[in-house]
């Protein structure tokens, strides 16, 4: 462990001019300090942030919801306004991790987590999220877990968070605070793919806060799920997901929103699905015909190729869940 100072932030203010500092943020600590201790984050200052009041759920517009970033995991799969409107986001969040990081993690948290690559995790090996141009020893190592959506030559890396999943399905925005103001980012560009640039993950700016994520309000009734596929069923990362809103009036698809996690370098939409779902009667067939949309674009890798398949079924029999067919 590297030495480093602790500061407690008493106010947003105060916060706001010490991460402007350059110090890190942190809260419940689940990802930061692993990491630290790993070596792989040496921040020189950490700003506590666990005092300020952003622990609101609250409903907004027509069924929207406003969910602030120091919510715990925990409490927002638990929150009935979360339970009843978009039960796709309680269930991504009860899929996360154990029991006992939920009760610490923070929504905010969450979205700033970074990828569970082995190789990004372990010091010893090249890794170009950790050092710019040093290369991405995943590409040509044991890469059964990694990206076949978004992928560049610099990074193959998945993002691991199952909430993000959602949250991109669900056409989010996230707030966020500066010293210069307030800010909002859809979620669809808040988490970065890793191009020739994969160190720099988020569109945050230096010293900017995450204050809340909202959900837009969606046309009713709204089904929703998420269905996630792993090697255990408990505390393990996805192999692969998908997250299902479904907008279904007089027997017709009117709305459909689709993402996928564990294939993806950021939560993956996949809006060739949605396309051929609208304006479809529910059926066994539909679900099947949307689904083999859901690997557009895949580039597997010497491991992984297994993952296209596996995604669309993993859609398919989403979409008979939610849609009711299955």
């Amino acid at each position: 462990m590297h030495p480093f100072t602790y500061t407690k932030a008493a106010d947003t203010r105060e916060a706001l001019d010490a991460g402007g500092r350059g110090g890190r943020y942190i809260a419940g600590g689940t990802t930061l300090v692993d990491l630290m201790r790993e070596t792989v984050e040496r921040p020189r200052t950490l700003v506590d942030i666990s005092g300020l009041p952003l622990r609101e759920v609250t409903v907004t517009g027509r069924g929207g919801l406003r969910i602030g970033a120091l919510v715990r995991m925990a409490e927002a799969a638990a929150h009935p306004e979360v339970r009843s409107g978009y039960p796709l986001v309680s269930q991504a969040l009860e899929l996360s991790a154990s029991a006992q990081l939920r009760n610490m993690a923070t929504i905010g948290g969450n979205i700033m987590q970074r990828t569970r690559c082995t190789y990004f995790r372990d010091v010893t090996a090249v890794c170009n999220k950790r050092e710019p141009g040093s290369g991405c020893a995943a590409r040509h190592g044991f890469n059964r877990s990694h990206a076949i959506l978004g992928t560049s030559d610099s990074c193959v890396a998945t993002h691991p968070s199952d909430l993000a999943v959602a949250l991109t399905a669900l056409d989010a925005d996230v707030h966020l605070l500066g010293r210069e103001g307030e800010r909002t980012v859809p979620f669809a560009g808040f988490l970065l793919r890793p191009g020739n640039t994969p160190n720099r993950e988020q569109a945050v700016r230096p010293g900017e806060l995450i204050i809340a994520v909202e959900i837009p309000a969606h046309p009713r009734p709204l089904k929703s799920g998420y269905l996630k596929v792993r090697d255990r069923q408990s505390y393990e990362f996805a192999l692969t997901s998908a997250a299902v809103a479904l907008h279904i009036r007089g027997g017709v698809v009117r709305e459909a929103k689709v993402a996928a996690g564990g294939v993806g370098t950021v939560p993956w939409r996949l809006p060739a699905v949605e396309r051929r779902l609208i304006g479809g009667r529910p059926s066994d067939g539909l679900w099947a015909e949307a689904a083999e949309h859901a690997a557009d674009g895949a580039r597997p890798l010497t491991y992984n190729g297994f993952k296209a398949e596996l995604l669309k079924r993993t859609v398919e029999r989403q979409l008979r869940i939610v849609g009711g067919t299955g």
